[in-house]
Formats: C-alpha cells, structure tokens, sequence
C-alpha cells in the first residue's frame, strides 16, 4: 500500500524488451537503500525491485501492466515519480494508494492559475471508473484531489512545490498518465453497478 506522496524522482537509464515483458532500469537517490523484492511505485505503478546496481535499481513490468499503464511508453531519460510502500504506523499523508494502476488518462489543457496550475485529464469511462468533487485520485502515483468532476474528465490543482517535486512539471496536453481511482469509489461503484 502507498499514500501517493511522492519521495523522490528517478530517471529511466535502461529498457530491455523480454518476450512480454520490460525490464526497465532506473537511477534514484533510493536506489541504494532498495532491496531485492522490495516493492515500489514508479509513475504510481507497483513493481518488485529484482536488480539492484551502484545507484539504479531494474524492476520487470509484465504484459498487463504494460497494456493498463503507460508504463510501456517510458524512454531513456524520461523522469518517474517513485514511493516506498508505506509502513505500518506511519501517516497516511495522501489517501489509500495500491500501486494498481485502473487506466490511462489522457491530459486536455493545462491551465496557469496564478501561481498554480489546474490540469485536465479525460479517460474512457466505458470502464465504469468515476471521479467526485472533492474526492481521491491517483496520478503518475501522486495522491491528489479532484476539483471538477465529469462524467469522463476532471481536473485537479497542482501547487508548485507538487509541480516541481514530481513529474508534473513535465506532462504536456495529449500526453498519457496512469490513473489509479479511489478505491472506496470503486467499491461504491461496484456494489452500486454504476
């Protein structure tokens, strides 16, 4: 389990294609203090760390992960939000995150709103997920709040100290994220049938 507070950013130093699966290679200031199996999130993914050298760390994404996120989309140098699991006793500072990434999202506008921004993500809502007002959302795996909820997009606000700690700062319109939606909405809405 994750809280969607990002730790740090790691950069992308390798990708290796393995029949479906992608080993991907990531330079961290944690990936040091990583161990072998130790889950992770990266871009709000979890993958288990199963390399470890000098000051990068090589976690495996299989094919669903690949198909689910954009994860797959990934290039040498591209910037990745990561977090350790949470620890038991620790705050829950964002909100209940599992690292199960739900579908993509695709940004629509970015929008400066003097001294932040409010980004808009639309998603295909014929897979039953849904946003509210005020409500959790998970993106590239940081824990935010929604601000303006439809039936298919909503925005959120970004601050600048979000926009300069994570990977924010470098979505551009068009571009994909990973959603993961809030996991009490998605029991609501299973039980519900929405």
């Amino acid at each position: 389990m994750f809280t969607g507070i990002i730790e740090v950013l790691g950069e992308v130093e390798d990708l290796k294609s393995d029949k479906e699966n992608l080993h991907i290679t990531i330079k961290s200031k944690i990936s040091k203090e990583l161990k072998i199996d130790q889950s992770l999130a990266h871009n709000g993914v979890c993958l288990t760390v199963v390399d470890l050298k000098n000051n990068s760390h090589t976690v495996t994404a299989i094919q669903e992960t690949l198909n689910k996120s954009n994860i797959g989309n990934l290039k040498i140098g591209d910037v990745v939000n990561l977090e350790r699991a949470m620890q038991l006793g620790d705050r829950l500072d964002g909100h209940i995150v599992q690292g199960h990434v739900d579908q993509i999202g695709i940004c629509k506008n970015i929008q400066e709103a003097d001294g932040s921004w409010i980004f808009t993500f639309s998603y295909d809502e014929s897979l039953h997920n849904l946003t509210i007002e005020k409500g959790s959302i998970t993106i590239n795996g940081t824990s935010l709040t929604v601000v303006n909820s439809k039936s298919n997009e909503f925005s959120v606000a970004i601050i600048p100290y979000t926009y300069e700690n994570t990977n924010f700062h470098q979505i551009k319109i068009g571009e994909t994220v990973n959603l993961e939606f809030d996991v009490i909405g998605k029991y609501v809405a299973k039980l519900l049938k929405v």
